[in-house]
């Protein structure tokens, strides 16, 4: 308790002190430092980037730093980078170092960027959700997301980041077209080339899939099924988003045991831990919340997932997508609202009951040509050399 007092007070005098180091540090020109969930781990679009940078010749001489929560209790291994405790006083050194920032989620106000370093914003998927200043806001006193902002001061929250940014990922022509609306962003800053992330499941192979399920010890003789719902705006406790599993695996192993395993993979904003079960044991796999998505998605069969944007990178794959939305009307009424027509614009069928949704999949039951359309529109730009398209547009010069 005692250390976490003292980790707030040092990050509440560094918001005050970082502008003076800040201006005293001197940008290296062949720096570049990354960030992940605000420093969860080794994931996503900054992940795909940096190991494109790896195998191109241009970046053989430049300083690699990822910033990484509780660094020492993860033992992560990040080749040919350094490893910084994210907020750490060192965090903030290089902060002000680096010419380069490459991050995935909005970063705290008082982070403030210099003119002669370059900001890249990746982002984290096509959204499904409204998001910032797209969000329909029908109660004037509205709060949102667990630190209970109000609509004002959500949004300025992006617009104070937005300022910052050189350059934004649009992985679509439809974030393209919505970008500008829902961060308040110029259409020039925004670089439509697809997300890095999704190289690896283009480019996956038979050996890839195989070698991931022998990792996670999945059986090769199964077909596998992914279960990755999201969080829930309005589900929450002090230190993190709480989610209630309304899924009820003894009924899915009695429907699907014989052809399939599951995957539970809860979305990384999730707190809370999933006891074990033993008698699903073979049968159902948990994954932490924390864990990278992309090796699940190359080795799954089928894909069942809420109102998780995971469903737009899983498309590129052209497997089965299932939708169970067990609390629809609720979250349809109090929570941020959709982009989309979820009745005719995703890429697969709307389930609220699990006993139907069970059985479609036991019986293969699937549209495949609406998946097709929806790729149309949303993964042209998946081509499997993505993370080169923005490296090169980033560091033309």
């Amino acid at each position: 308790m005692v250390v976490r007092y003292i980790k707030i007070f040092i990050l509440n005098c560094m918001r005050f002190i970082y502008p003076l180091i800040s201006q005293i540090t001197p940008v290296d020109d062949k720096m570049i430092v990354f960030i992940s969930f605000q420093g969860r781990g080794y994931s996503d679009n900054p992940k795909a980037i940096y190991e494109y940078m790896l195998t191109d010749e241009r970046f053989k001489n430049f300083h690699f730093i990822w910033f990484i929560k509780k660094k020492s209790q993860k033992n992560l291994k990040i080749p040919n980078a350094k490893i910084v405790t994210y907020n750490a006083i060192a965090y903030f050194y290089y902060l002000a170092r680096a010419k380069y920032w490459i991050f995935n989620v909005k970063m705290p106000e008082f982070l403030k960027k210099k003119k002669n370093q370059i900001y890249l914003q990746t982002w984290h998927g096509t959204p499904l959700k409204r998001l910032a200043h797209d969000i329909q806001l029908d109660n004037k006193n509205a709060t949102f997301y667990r630190s209970q902002m109000s609509y004002n001061e959500m949004v300025a929250s992006y617009d104070q980041d937005v300022k910052k940014y050189d350059y934004m990922i649009s992985p679509n022509h439809f974030c393209t077209d919505i970008f500008p609306s829902a961060f308040h962003i110029s259409k020039e800053k925004l670089i439509e080339t697809g997300y890095p992330r999704n190289d690896f499941i283009t480019n996956a192979t038979k050996e890839d899939i195989k070698n991931i399920k022998n990792k996670l010890n999945i059986p090769l003789d199964k077909k596998v099924i992914l279960y990755a719902p999201t969080w829930r705006d309005n589900s929450y406790v002090a230190s993190g988003y709480t989610f209630e599993l309304k899924a009820d695996f003894h009924l899915w192993k009695n429907i699907l045991g014989n052809d399939y395993v599951i995957i539970f993979k809860p979305h990384y904003n999730i707190i809370n831990r999933f006891k074990n079960d033993e008698s699903l044991k073979g049968f159902l796999y948990s994954i932490s919340a924390e864990a990278e998505i992309n090796e699940l998605y190359v080795i799954s069969d089928v894909l069942i997932t809420d109102y998780s944007s995971v469903f737009f990178d899983y498309a590129v794959l052209n497997r089965p997508i299932y939708f169970y939305m067990y609390d629809l009307e609720e979250y349809k009424e109090e929570l941020r609202g959709f982009y989309l027509d979820i009745y005719s614009e995703i890429p697969g069928k709307i389930y609220e009951d699990e006993n139907t949704l069970l059985e479609d999949i036991s019986l293969g039951v699937y549209d495949y040509k609406v998946l097709n359309e929806f790729n149309k529109r949303f993964n042209h730009e998946q081509t499997g050399d993505c993370a080169k398209k923005v490296v090169d547009i980033v560091f033309k010069n």
